[in-house]
């Protein structure tokens, strides 16, 4: 009897053990991400941002500054950071000496609680009117990528920047893409720099923009990526364009290509922002709560697909949706304070009609593009009401109270 309580008790506790295993053990999911902009003075604490990004399955966030509150808040949770380098730091940062301090003030003290895995260094950088910026703009990001480097995390913390589709010169039909021939001498040693560090060139589109300008030549369908719209021929390449956003991404392929053939051979574009504004001026009539809806479910369900766009159908869309909060303290129109998914009371603005499934993932294991474990994300971030997470809780939950039964 005593050996049989012991063969019970041994197998309760490898029960216990092979459910935790399971748990801690990484879980590729979706390739969405959402911005997480704080330009408000409504908003909740950063702690009411968790809740709703697992109940949207997103484990990728992108931050504009590196916020000590906001960064303490993501800590063990597993969700991996983009963290922004303001504008205002790249005059510091293009320095050595000062990328080595900045990082060890902004960054190094959350690791490796926190999750960071890309610093974006400055935003749009190249279509604004900002000489010195433009000017600081590549070697703020090589000083940085050196400073990770010597703290040997550069494997880890990928540098980059994210632009304007501004910058294209061209860029209907996509095959015709180029860019601006003024910005050609800062673009093409930056795409030096992506190929050389494994890093992503990110893309801020918005195909709501394009039809806003253009009503009367793109249809709304187009621009809302629904799946029924018939799409647009590119009779350059044969190639056929189900939606506009990815026209955009293929035009900024062919930007890079012709600027760069050795680069376009090695760096992937990723959308590091994209978005419909759900309400807005007078004249912003494509701007409205269901149109928004349609929009991010579309993007939703594209990305969960895995797929690429037609010139890069092996290459899996990587988006990043503008954003999770409406920011009331946002210049410019009224669009651009109505871009959340959700009120600063955190209540959705507008139903999704679409929700990527927790654990999506794809064949072919690591991604390429500097991303330390871009598909791993730990136990920590998963959906803490899914199947699977219940199934290990009840695991562990059968196997301690078995062990604790088998014992007494």
């Amino acid at each position: 009897l005593q050996r049989a309580r012991g063969l019970c008790l041994a197998a309760a506790l490898c029960v216990l053990a092979l459910a935790l295993v399971s748990d801690a053990s990484p879980t590729p999911v979706s390739l969405l991400g959402i911005n997480y902009g704080r330009v408000g003075n409504n908003l909740p604490p950063p702690q009411a941002a968790l809740p709703l990004l697992q109940g949207l399955g997103i484990a990728r966030v992108r931050l504009y500054d590196p916020e000590p509150g906001v960064l303490r808040a993501f800590a063990k949770t597993g969700i991996e950071l983009y963290v922004g380098v303001p504008d205002q730091c790249l005059a510091a940062v293009a320095e050595p000496a000062g990328a080595t301090s900045w990082l060890k003030d902004s960054i190094l003290r959350y690791l490796p609680d926190t999750k960071i895995v890309a610093l974006t260094v400055g935003n749009e950088v190249l279509t604004g009117n900002d000489t010195a910026l433009t000017r600081n703009l590549l070697p703020a990001m090589e000083s940085l990528h050196g400073a990770l480097a010597a703290a040997n995390l550069d494997k880890q913390i990928a540098v980059t920047t994210a632009h304007n589709l501004g910058v294209l010169g061209t860029s209907y039909p996509p095959s015709a893409g180029a860019f601006r021939k003024d910005l050609l001498q800062y673009l093409c040693p930056i795409l030096d720099f992506h190929a050389k560090t494994g890093s992503p060139f990110l893309v801020n589109a918005y195909p709501y923009f394009a039809y806003s300008d253009d009503p009367k030549g793109i249809h709304l369908d187009y621009a809302l990526l629904e799946p029924s719209n018939p799409g647009v021929p590119d009779a350059n390449t044969g190639l056929h364009y189900p939606n506009l956003l990815v026209a955009q991404v293929d035009a900024a392929y062919h930007a890079i290509s012709a600027a760069n053939s050795a680069a376009a051979r090695v760096v992937e574009i990723r959308i590091s922002e994209t978005g419909w504004p759900s309400a807005g001026d007078a004249n912003e009539k494509a701007a409205t709560p269901e149109s928004a809806a349609r929009y991010n479910s579309n993007v939703m369900r594209l990305v969960a697909e895995w797929k690429g766009t037609p010139l890069k159908p092996n290459v899996p869309l990587r988006v990043y949706v503008f954003a999770l909060f409406n920011e009331n303290m946002k210049p410019g129109p009224a669009s651009e304070r109505n871009y959340g998914l959700f009120k600063p009371d955190s209540t959705p603005v507008y139903p999704l009609t679409y929700k990527p499934a927790h654990g999506d993932f794809t064949p072919g294991g690591n991604s390429t593009g500097g991303d330390n474990d871009y598909y791993d994300i730990s136990a920590a971030s998963r959906e803490p009401t899914g199947r699977r997470w219940t199934w290990a809780q009840a695991a562990v939950a059968g196997g301690a109270a078995a062990a604790l039964m088998v014992a007494a």
